[in-house]
């Protein structure tokens, strides 16, 4: 693959040093456009060269995968004839998703530079929520009344179909524009031409509400066979369709910010290269302070059991390994459950089989790894016992074991409980469930998991150590 960029790399110097427009242009549109997306990311310097020397169907193919900060500097330096026509010919859920994430002020300007109609097209879009099915849907489409006949149909696809984004799905609506049915494009190739509409309609169509979040739209998508749904409103009125490709860019985009989130920080906006450096330490100091404050929380754990720790000071030993271990398992927890819920295999209604299934799996995994602990003390205080090394865990060795046996048990399990709780809870309260990230978890569980650690060595060790 890198030699094939190279290649085209080295035919696009040969071809510019020709100085001939139309042999450039020729070149540039036989390319493929992810290699063209590779020349603008290697020639920043002539990117808007390269999008003038291309024919306007090339260019927005292009436009519409290079990043935001790469799409805002070529509608910046293009020429405004060019840069007009560009955004006009754009299709209306592009322009929008383009659109939304610009100052208002630059919105302003450049919806001033459509025409009437993608202009009342455009501002009917931004009206909607943010994030929700109204900003992905589009206006192009094909619709046939229940009356038509099949040869009508094909006469209406011929005439629109072309400035359609999809002709795979026709929609049937009444005369007040409510949507009765949508039928494949095959259905109408295979019917007779004197069919009717009406006689081929089921009544079985999966719509989307303009108001549903667009996860919802992803949900829908995966488990129906569908390139394309219909968004109607409260009444049922087929206001536009939303398409599988632009629900499969919002998925990747979701994705790239549950990763973010997980990992302890805000979502960024851009590219992490092309983030403001400062902008990117505004992203992550405030996670960052509120988990300092975290563990402020378990160094004031520690001091309270300062006097224990005093009289036993092997137990210091372990703190590090009882923290960890609780934290550990708290991420893969929330990890888990995240991922879940993201792929709507776990909905809100499963808290008590979540519960159930994380305290089992806590239970058994405390005891294996408390095992683990136990007997790496054993056979360390027997090892020692018999002239191999130093005698760090004293002649009480087997209670010592047992605290922390019976410890890792208790901070495995808080670990998995509230790392799987914890997303479940976020989403009751309407926060985004990744906000419950590796981090926060693992921070709430090393203090927890320190009140543990010494409460089971108070309750073993009393009377001996204690």
């Amino acid at each position: 693959m890198a030699d094939e960029e190279i290649l085209v790399q080295d035919q696009y110097e040969a071809v510019l040093k020709t100085g001939d427009d139309n042999v450039i242009s020729e070149f540039l549109n036989q390319q493929n456009i992810s290699d063209v997306a590779e020349l603008i990311e290697e020639n920043e310097e002539r990117e808007i060269d390269i999008f003038l020397h291309l024919s306007i169907n090339r260019s927005l193919a292009l436009f519409k995968i290079l990043d935001h900060p790469t799409q805002k500097r070529i509608i910046k330096d293009l020429p405004p004839n060019k840069s007009a026509e560009l955004l006009n010919k754009m299709e209306p859920d592009d322009r929008t998703s383009f659109f939304e994430d610009l100052p208002n002020e630059v919105v302003r300007e450049l919806v001033k530079t459509l025409v009437p109609e993608e202009r009342k097209i455009t501002l009917s879009l931004l009206g909607y929520p943010e994030n929700s099915v109204g900003r992905l849907m589009t206006p192009d489409y094909v619709y046939v009344y229940e009356d038509n006949t099949v040869a009508e149909v094909l006469n209406i696809i011929r005439g629109v179909g072309k400035n359609t984004e999809t002709i795979d799905v026709v929609y049937v609506i009444n005369k007040h524009g409510e949507l009765l049915d949508d039928l494949r494009i095959r259905e109408f190739i295979l019917a007779t031409p004197e069919t009717k509409v009406s006689d081929m309609m089921d009544g079985r169509f999966i719509e989307l509400h303009v108001n549903d979040d667009q996860e919802t739209a992803n949900e829908v998508f995966k488990m129906n066979n569908r390139v394309a749904l219909p968004v109607v409103d409260d009444y049922n009125v087929l206001l536009g369709i939303v398409t599988i490709d632009d629900v499969l860019w919002i998925a990747g985009e979701e994705f790239s910010e549950d990763i973010q989130k997980i990992g302890g920080a805000e979502a960024l906006d851009q590219p992490y290269l092309e983030t403001p450096f400062f902008h990117l330490v505004k992203k992550r100091v405030g996670w960052l302070t509120i988990l300092f404050f975290g563990e402020m929380l378990t160094a004031t754990a520690m001091a309270f059991f300062n006097d224990e720790m005093s009289k036993v000071i092997i137990l210091t030993n372990f703190i590090p390994l009882i923290i960890s271990t609780g934290g550990n398992s708290g991420t893969q927890a929330s990890t888990l459950i995240i991922q879940a819920m993201a792929l709507g295999e776990v909905k809100l209604t499963d808290w008590w089989r979540v519960m159930r299934r994380e305290i089992l799996s806590g239970l058994m995994l405390g005891v294996m790894l408390g095992c683990i602990g136990f007997l790496r003390i054993t056979v360390w205080s027997f090892a020692m016992h018999h002239g191999v090394g130093k005698d760090i865990y004293g002649p009480h060795w087997a209670l010592l074991a047992l605290t922390v046996w019976f410890s890792l048990i208790g901070v495995v399990l808080w670990g998995s409980l509230i790392g799987s709780m914890l997303p479940l809870l976020l989403k009751r309260l309407g926060a985004d469930p990744a906000s419950s990230s590796a981090p926060f978890v693992a921070t709430l569980v090393d203090v927890t998991g320190l009140i543990i650690f010494f409460n089971v060595a108070l309750l073993i060790l009393k009377g001996t150590l204690l």
